[in-house]
């Protein structure tokens, strides 16, 4: 399998994952209670913005972690070759820089979003 297949892979299910999260949240919801009350309107635009920030900082973290993993399987299965042990070693210092980046990036927003909250209510 080719590296393409598997970024492919990884992209297709993630949307599957997607797709199927807000189906098995809604399993307790009641079914006769209309479409409208299903929309929080208690959030305020910084708990939206947190939300937003949080779920596409969740998927970039993920797709670091894959990366991660892919460089470990490379590694794995190099079955000694110095120059697949050597692309393995920068997919994986790669995904752990990116992992890194998306860590900074969640606390540095997070920290943001609650200073710009605070200063905008009080």
């Amino acid at each position: 399998m080719t590296k393409k297949h598997l970024i492919m892979a990884v992209v297709i299910l993630s949307f599957l994952a997607l797709l199927v999260a807000p189906a098995a949240l809604a399993q307790n919801l009641d079914i006769n209670m209309p479409a409208s009350n299903y929309i929080p309107t208690n959030m305020n635009a910084w708990e939206t913005a947190e939300n937003i920030i949080d779920a596409l900082l969740a998927f970039l973290g993920l797709i670091a972690v894959v990366i991660i993993l892919i460089g470990g399987f490379q590694w794995m299965t190099a079955a000694g070759n110095e120059d697949k042990v050597k692309t393995a070693k920068r997919t994986l210092s790669a995904g752990i820089i990116g992992l890194v980046i998306v860590l900074a990036a969640w606390g540095i927003a997070r920290f943001v979003i609650d200073l710009l909250a605070k200063t905008a209510v009080g």
